[in-house]
C-alpha cells in the first residue's frame, strides 16, 4: 500500500505501515510474560548458552541467569509486596539482568530509575509511582559519586543494597535456589501474572518538565522485540554491544530484553560517556552490533581507529537526529552505514528504523510491522503533521505527578508522539521536529530542528541547539546556544542566502558555552539550554 506525503487540510490520514505486508510477525512471541520468555529461550537454546556479559568477562548462561534471578528474587520478595513498583538504579552490568528478571519472577514491577536526572526528578518519579522500595549498589553509588543523591532519596523510599542481599544468601538459599530454578515455570504460574500486566515502569526524560511514568506491559515490550529483530533480520548468532543505560527505553529493550529472549549474547557496558575506553571494549567483546545515539557515536568515532570497529556489521542509532557529519565520519573512517531509527518510551520504544535492505539517509526509516499511524495537519505547515501511532508495542498508559499511582490509559490504543513528521510514497518517515519545538515568527511556523540542521551544515564540527524566546513584535525569536567559541555570523547569513533559507530561520542571538548540557539518554537537555538562552 502506498501513501502520499501530502496531508489533507480537512482530516487526518490513517494508514497501515507499508512494511506490515513485508515482514510477517509471530504474535506468539508476545503472548507471554518476560519471565516466561526467558524460560522459553532457555528451553529452546539450552541452559549453558551464554547470553549476558560485562567488563568482568564472566558471562552468564541461561542457567546461571535464572538461578541468580531466582535466589535474588526470593530475597527481594521479603521486603516487597506482589505487584509493587520497585525502583531499580543500577548501571549496565550482568547483575542488572539478574535483579531485573528476579523482580519479574516474583511478580514485582521494576521501575527503571534515571540516575542522571537529578534528585528532583528522582523524587518526582518515586512519588508519581508511589514507590516504597529502591534497589541499588553501594559500589555503584560510591564510584558515581551519588552519595548525596541517595541521602535525599532515603527520605522517600527504603533502600535495598545489592551487597546486603548477596551477603544474606546462605548455603541453604543456594540449594533451594537450584531446586526452585528447575521448577521456575510452575512457581511463576502461581503468581497469575499475565502478558497485559505492567512489566516495567520507565520515565520520560524530564527534558520538558517533571517526568511522567510510562507503564509498559509484557506484551508491548516483547512485541517491540519481535518487530525490531524481524525488521533488522537479527538472529541468535549475533552479539550486541550495549552501553545505553537500562533506564533508556532503547537500552532496556534492544540492549537487554531482546537479546536475552532471542538467545543473542549482550555485552553490557556501564557508561556511554567513556569515549576513550569504549572503542577498545567493542573490539575485545567480539560483538558485531552496536547501538547508541548520535552524540555518543560521534564521540566514539573520533577517538577510535578502524581496527576497533572491524567486527561491526550493524550500527543502529536512536533517541536523537543523526547528523550528516556523524554519518560521514563513520563511512569515511570505518566504512559503516549508520542506520537511524526513531522511537518513544511510550512505544517500547521502536517506531521506525532503517535497515540494511531498506534505508534512506535523512529519514528514520519505515514503521515497524503491525503498526498504524495517523497524521494530523498543523495550521501553518504546508507538509507533514503530528504523528499518532497504534500497535501491539504501545504502552498501557501514563502515571502523572498530579495523580500518583493512577494509570491513565491510552485513548483506544493510540499514542500522540508529539512529533511533526512527513511520510514519502515509499513509507520512509522524516522527522521535522517536536510539536513543542516549533516557533511562531511573524505568523510562520518554524522548526527549531530544521534551524539546527542548517547551522550544523555550516559548522559541522560543533554542537548547536536553537530555542525560541519571547519577542515584543514578532511573537518569538530564535537563540542559538553553541559550543563554537566565536561563530562567524556573516558566514551563516551568506550560507542562508545561497541556499534560499529565509531570514526568519536565522537566530537573532548567539550564546557560546564550553559544552552543551546533555541528558543521560544522550539527548540535549533543552530545559537547561532554554535557561541559558534567557539568562
Amino acid at each position: 500500500m502506498k501513501q502520499s506525503g501530502a496531508i489533507s487540510a480537512l482530516a487526518p490520514m490513517t494508514k497501515d505501515s507499508p512494511s506490515t505486508a513485508d515482514v510477517p510477525l509471530n504474535s506468539e512471541a508476545w503472548n507471554k510474560t518476560l519471565f516466561e520468555a526467558l524460560l522459553d529461550a532457555r528451553d529452546r537454546l539450552g541452559g549453558d548458552r551464554l547470553v549476558v556479559e560485562d567488563t568482568e568477562r564472566t558471562p552468564l548462561s541461561y542457567d546461571r541467569l535464572i538461578l541468580g534471578a531466582t535466589i535474588i528474587g526470593r530475597k527481594i520478595e521479603k521486603h516487597t509486596a506482589p505487584g509493587e513498583r520497585v525502583g531499580l538504579m543500577l548501571p549496565n552490568v550482568a547483575g542488572l539482568a539478574a535483579v531485573f528478571f528476579g523482580l519479574q519472577g516474583i511478580g514485582r514491577v521494576p521501575a527503571m530509575m534515571n540516575f542522571s536526572s537529578g534528585l528532583k526528578n528522582l523524587i518526582a518519579a518515586c512519588k508519581t509511582t508511589r514507590m516504597e522500595t529502591m534497589i541499588t549498589s553501594r559500589k555503584f553509588i560510591e564510584e558515581a559519586g551519588f552519595e548525596d543523591l541517595i541521602e535525599g532519596l532515603k527520605e522517600h523510599v527504603q533502600i535495598l543494597w545489592t551487597e546486603d542481599l548477596r551477603a544474606s544468601i546462605t548455603k541453604f538459599d543456594k540449594i533451594r535456589g537450584v531446586l526452585s530454578a528447575r521448577w521456575a515455570r510452575k512457581r511463576f504460574e502461581r503468581r497469575r501474572v499475565v502478558q497485559s500486566d505492567t512489566a516495567v515502569m520507565l520515565f520520560t526524560s524530564g527534558s520538558e518538565g517533571l517526568p511522567k511514568g510510562v507503564a509498559l506491559s509484557h506484551m508491548s515490550l516483547l512485541a517491540n522485540c519481535e518487530q525490531f529483530l524481524k525488521v533488522e533480520n537479527i538472529d541468535e548468532t549475533r552479539a550486541i554491544f550495549s552501553p545505553l543505560p537500562a533506564f533508556h527505553s532503547f537500552g532496556l529493550t534492544v540492549g537487554l530484553i531482546a537479546p536475552i529472549v532471542l538467545g543473542m549474547r549482550t555485552y553490557l557496558y556501564p557508561s556511554p560517556l567513556h569515549y576513550k575506553q569504549i572503542p577498545a571494549e567493542v573490539l575485545a567483546s567480539g560483538c558485531d552490533i552496536l547501538v547508541g545515539t548520535d552524540t555518543f557515536m560521534a564521540g566514539w568515532g573520533r577517538v577510535a581507529s578502524k581496527e576497533h570497529f572491524a567486527n561491526l556489521t550493524l550500527v543502529v542509532l536512536g533517541a536523537e537526529r543523526v547528523k550528516d557529519s556523524t554519518r560521514k565520519l563513520w563511512m569515511d573512517k570505518f566504512g559503516l552505514w549508520l542506520l537511524e531509527g526513531y522511537g518513544a518510551t511510550e512505544c517500547a520504544p521502536v517506531i521506525c528504523a532503517n535497515t540494511p535492505d531498506h534505508h534512506k539517509d535523512g529519514s528514520v526509516g519505515r514503521m515497524m510491522p503491525g503498526m498504524k499511524y495517523r497524521i494530523e495537519p498543523i495550521p501553518g505547515l504546508k507538509t507533514g503533521g503530528r504523528l499518532h501511532v497504534k500497535g501491539p508495542n504501545i504502552m498501557r498508559g501514563y502515571m502523572r505527578h498530579d495523580a500518583p499511582g493512577l494509570l491513565e490509559p491510552t485513548t483506544a490504543g493510540w499514542h500522540d508522539t508529539g512529533d511533526i513528521v512527513d511520510v514519502d510514497e515509499n513509507g520512509f518517515v522524516t522527522i521535522q521536529g517536536r510539536a513543542k519545538r516549533f516557533a511562531k515568527i511573524g505568523g510562520e511556523m518554524v522548526s527549531l530542528g530544521a534551524v539546527e540542521m542548517n547551522i550544523g551544515a555550516v559548522w559541522p564540527d560543533h554542537n548547536h541547539a536553537v530555542v525560541a524566546v519571547d519577542h515584543k513584535t514578532k511573537g518569538e525569536a530564535l537563540v542559538l546556544v553553541t559550543d563554537m567559541p566565536d561563530p562567524d555570523i556573516k558566514r551563516l547569513v551568506k550560507w542562508a542566502k545561497i541556499n534560499g533559507v529565509p531570514e526568519l530561520m536565522m537566530p537573532k542571538k548567539f550564546v557560546a558555552i564550553d559544552e552543551l548540557p546533555v541528558l543521560g539518554t544522550g539527548k540535549l537537555d533543552y530545559v537547561a539550554i532554554q535557561d541559558i538562552a534567557t539568562a
